[in-house]
């Protein structure tokens, strides 16, 4: 029998100490980039977006790929691509973790739109806000020293 798998993952992570260096003029060529690597690892992308301090990611996973690896990937190409096409100055790297969260093809709309606004959304609700609202929704126990 051949393997079936639907699971939408949302995916959330920050750039090290929160610094707010994904400028928008090349926000679009970062997301681009990692659309390449979520391809080449045979998974879907259905969304990105981000702003300044962190990036939201909606994507489909391959069967025989792990999120823990898909995640790592990304990090590793992306940090890699900005600092040899020195697109964001400040730039030194990600935080360490992420935040995952699964959710169903009927939400996939939904979060779409959700991860579309990122940057109206953050007019009046800061990264650590967020984090903490989805942390909360998905029932996941956390320790708001980590959330610095």
């Amino acid at each position: 029998m051949s393997t079936y798998t639907q699971i939408l993952y949302h995916i959330v992570f920050s750039t090290k100490n929160r610094t707010r260096v994904l400028l928008p003029d090349n926000r679009e060529r970062l997301f681009r980039y990692i659309w390449g690597i979520v391809k080449k690892k045979n998974c879907h992308l259905h969304r990105i977006n981000g702003v300044e301090d962190h990036l939201h990611i909606l994507t489909s996973l391959h069967p025989c790929e792990r999120l823990a690896d898909l995640v790592r990937d990304i990090k590793a190409g992306a940090s890699q691509w900005i600092k040899d096409n020195n697109v964001f100055q400040d730039f030194v790297g990600w935080q360490d973790g992420y935040g995952a969260f699964t959710h169903s093809k009927a939400e996939k709309d939904v979060l779409i739109d959700y991860i579309k606004n990122q940057q109206d959304h953050h007019k009046t609700v800061s990264f650590r806000e967020e984090l903490e609202a989805l942390l909360k929704k998905a029932g996941i126990e956390f320790d708001e020293r980590f959330l610095v």
